[in-house]
């Protein structure tokens, strides 16, 4: 008799809410179009980087090799979560299985991570090409990138494995209604049977340590970086040494703003529900949806690059009508 008031019944999936106060139709068909729209931005964004990279052998450098890295990374981050919540308002279903809500929040924290130690090792890169220009060609090899970008996905990746595993250990006996428009650890650690003040400090730890301490390494590299331009005599050399970093501060401010944003929200009680969670979901998107957009105008090479393949092309479509003409 005892033991029977002690069992505890184990959900077997979670229902993801979403927006709790945008549950109407025509706000549900808003939010569908306005993160489809966008999503298709970021993929068409993206792909465009790496085809562009790949086809013109001029940009095979360790730096835009970092590009690549970067732009296969935010295809995956929105990938994450933005699939199951369009599937979400098609199918008008927000079940997803234990299992799975847990796998969507280990990719989710993980592959944020691998960005945020990608834009460091970025840093590193411009760090070596501006004050150690010499030795640049023999310290950013392949390989060394290659190994670089290991480490990052392997960090990254390694990341949410101590809250995952704490999260495992919890009982989660309902109620099973995730207060999220994705499987956000928070969200659903919450939900458990138990204390989680534990899991709570863990997971805080963790967010700030990937964010701070990247962001430590990069602006005392670009401190570096800053104080070696301004040793440059000629004004068209410091130029040259600043344009090749405003892209990358750029995207650097942009994922570290938005990311400062959401986690503020989180902490202010003026935030409505639906802020909070709208700003998560703007975190997938934005940096992703931004980064191809300021490496165009703001790279000079990803632009002649462009512009000599569209001209290549121009030329093929010539010679094949000519062709056919004769």
């Amino acid at each position: 008799m005892g033991s029977s008031n002690q069992t505890i019944t184990t959900i077997s999936e979670f229902i993801v809410n979403g927006f709790s106060g945008l549950q109407d139709e025509q706000s549900q068909i808003i939010i569908f179009v306005l993160l489809l729209v966008i999503y298709i931005i970021v993929l068409l964004g993206n792909l465009s980087i790496l085809i562009l990279i790949k086809l013109d052998e001029a940009l095979h450098t360790p730096m835009y090799m970092l590009i690549s890295v970067l732009a296969c990374v935010d295809i995956c981050i929105p990938s994450v979560t933005v699939p199951k919540m369009l599937t979400n308002f098609v199918f008008h279903t927000k079940a997803i299985l234990f299992g799975s809500c847990l796998t969507q929040m280990v990719f989710y924290i993980g592959i944020g991570t691998m960005e945020s130690f990608l834009l460091m090792v970025m840093a590193y890169d411009r760090y070596v090409a501006i004050c150690n220009p010499l030795h640049y060609p023999t310290i950013m090899t392949t390989n060394h990138i290659v190994k670089l970008c290991f480490l990052c996905w392997i960090g990254g990746m390694m990341t949410p494995m101590v809250p995952l595993y704490l999260a495992l250990r919890l009982p989660f006996c309902g109620p099973n209604i995730v207060l999220h428009s994705f499987c956000d650890y928070s969200a659903v650690v919450r939900l458990a049977c138990a204390d989680v003040t534990l899991n709570a400090i863990v997971s805080l730890t963790i967010a700030m340590s990937v964010l701070l301490i990247p962001l430590a390494f990069i602006v005392f590299s670009y401190f570096k970086i800053i104080r070696s331009v301004l040793k440059v005599a000629s004004s068209e050399g410091r130029r040259k040494a600043f344009s090749t970093c405003a892209a990358h501060l750029f995207v650097i401010t942009i994922f570290y703003l938005v990311a400062v944003f959401v986690f503020i929200s989180y902490r202010i009680s003026g935030f409505s529900a639906d802020t909070r969670i709208m700003a998560a979901v703007l975190q997938n998107l934005i940096p992703p949806m931004v980064n191809p957009v300021i490496y165009c105008l703001k790279t000079k090479d990803i632009q002649k690059s462009f512009f000599r393949l569209l001209h290549r092309r121009k030329a093929t479509s010539g010679l094949c009508s000519y062709s056919l003409m004769i």
